[in-house]
């Protein structure tokens, strides 16, 4: 059931290129009926298959294969990819119609989502990596779309960060394979016999296969790629920034953190005050450069990066109050980032520009735009009583209770980007409500049309109704973190 949930879409998107459609509209209903059949099996999954149920796909040794499992944590991963997939494809429909180069685009794109799922169900440590791997090969062809000067440089640039971390995080699997029990995830670690004098050496090979997967979870310095990558078309863009690129590299710090190496090995030790310092240093770094930046979607791109190192720094403490504050955010910021990343894209479709002044008195003309639009940047910003502020609030008391250097630290970070988030949310939507139009603007006749709306609406309710009754998802998240 799981290798044909994750097989389904990668084979009817690789068919997309194969069929000859007699029109759009017969493509259009191939492809959600792919996805949404996909994301049917995945909530069966979830629902009704036992915790214990595993599958090996490939045995290659003994101690070495490949398996899919859904516990908590994969369950959690897996239903976010399932509940938005659907809607990010009905809003690609509308917006790749100005791209062109559609039967391509949905090749990938869909295929990227069993990738994806891939990712989420993996039960050991070598299933992730490969998938992990082949989410990277999947999601080039979107990056560099279109084929342009700056899509090539972009796709280039995002290959090279990518098999940087590929390398490193291959010497961390390759440790777990050497000194584990298994490369199965176990809760706690699978690394229990371990002498003294190896300890300093596992230690150093966690820290390498953070920065390894922290390529895609954009920490600093392997940062550069995500902004740059917002050259793509933005339903590529949202769903790199906020569900299947960027979000499988913060899962994966997760599992090799807490199902591989273990926080009982890494705990107060360089393996965790090093990666720490560096989603310190992301936090502030990629808000401070959302504050400079005035292209529209690199300036989220930029927020994206300061807000997965949220998520790490969550993981980082190495607490469960920390892990269950990480989990929280990666779901919330999943949708209120889609939310805006969408808004954004199609301000930039109904008036061809891409930067901040340009949604000045863009209320009056894109009205449901811009409440999306502003809700997204309520929400982002962390006003309560909106999603942000919970999932921030947790991280809030997380890092304080860790307390020491580290801990005062977080605090201090989060206060400081939660500022500059105000500035660089807050400022355009109050523009886009208030400010006179630009000299010379020529009026936008309306929002986009019914496929473009329908998953801001959609997004929208999702983020209202979360506001209000998000209790039993953070128990849910706090039973996957073992605080239950």
């Amino acid at each position: 059931m799981l290798i044909a949930t994750a097989l389904l879409p990668i084979l009817l998107g690789s068919l997309t290129m194969v069929f000859r459609f007699e029109s759009a509209r017969k493509r259009q209903m191939y492809l959600m009926g792919s996805v949404i059949l996909t994301s049917l099996m995945v909530f069966a999954c979830i629902l009704f298959l036992p915790e214990d149920y595993t599958q090996v796909f490939i045995r290659l040794t003994d101690k070495m294969t490949c398996t899919l499992h859904l516990d908590g944590m994969g369950k959690l991963f897996a239903g976010l990819v399932a509940l938005l997939w659907p809607f990010a494809t009905l809003y690609a429909f509308e917006y790749m119609h100005h791209e062109g180069g559609e039967n391509v685009f949905f090749t990938w794109y869909t295929m990227s989502y069993g990738i994806t799922l891939g990712v989420a169900m993996a039960g050991d440590l070598v299933s992730l990596y490969l998938f992990y791997e082949f989410l990277t090969l999947c999601t080039l062809p979107l990056v560099m779309h279109g084929m342009s000067h700056q899509s090539v440089a972009a796709g280039l640039k995002y290959l090279y960060y990518s098999l940087t971390g590929a390398a490193l995080a291959f010497i961390g699997v390759m440790l777990i394979l050497h000194f584990g029990d298994s490369t199965a995830f176990a809760f706690g670690g699978v690394l229990n016999n371990i002498a003294d004098n190896q300890v300093i050496w596992v230690r150093a090979g966690y820290v390498l296969a953070f920065l390894g997967f922290g390529v895609k979870a954009a920490v600093f310095p392997f940062h550069g790629w995500l902004p740059t990558a917002s050259v793509a078309p933005t339903p590529v863009t949202a769903l790199l920034h906020a569900v299947a690129v960027v979000k499988a590299g913060v899962f994966a710090v997760m599992r090799i953190t807490f199902y591989s190496f273990g926080p009982q090995l890494l705990n107060g030790t360089f393996a965790q005050y090093i990666p720490l310092a560096l989603a310190l240093i992301t936090i502030v770094y990629g808000s401070a450069m959302a504050v400079k930046e005035e292209h529209l979607k690199r300036r989220l791109a930029y927020s994206t990066v300061s807000n997965l190192s949220y998520i790490l720094l969550g993981i980082l403490l190495m607490t469960p109050e920390g892990l269950t504050a990480g989990m929280t955010h990666m779901v919330f910021h999943a949708l209120i980032k889609i939310l805006l990343f969408t808004a954004v894209g199609a301000v930039m479709i109904r008036t061809g520009k891409h930067y901040v002044q340009d949604v000045r008195s863009l209320g009056k003309r894109m009205p449901m735009t811009v409440v999306c639009l502003i809700l997204g940047s309520l929400a982002l910003t962390g006003i309560p009583p909106f999603i942000g502020f919970t999932s921030k609030w947790m991280l809030f008391e997380s890092a304080w209770q860790m307390g020491g250097t580290f801990g005062y630290l977080g605090v201090a970070a989060l206060l400081i980007s939660a500022l500059l988030t105000a500035i660089y949310l807050l400022v355009p939507s109050f523009h886009a409500c208030f400010a006179k139009p630009n000299h010379g603007d020529e009026i936008i006749p309306s929002d986009p049309g019914m496929q473009m709306r329908v998953p801001f609406m959609v997004w929208a309710c999702a983020i209202v109704v979360l506001t209000f009754a998000s209790q039993p998802l953070i128990r849910f998240i706090m039973t996957c973190a073992g605080l239950q």
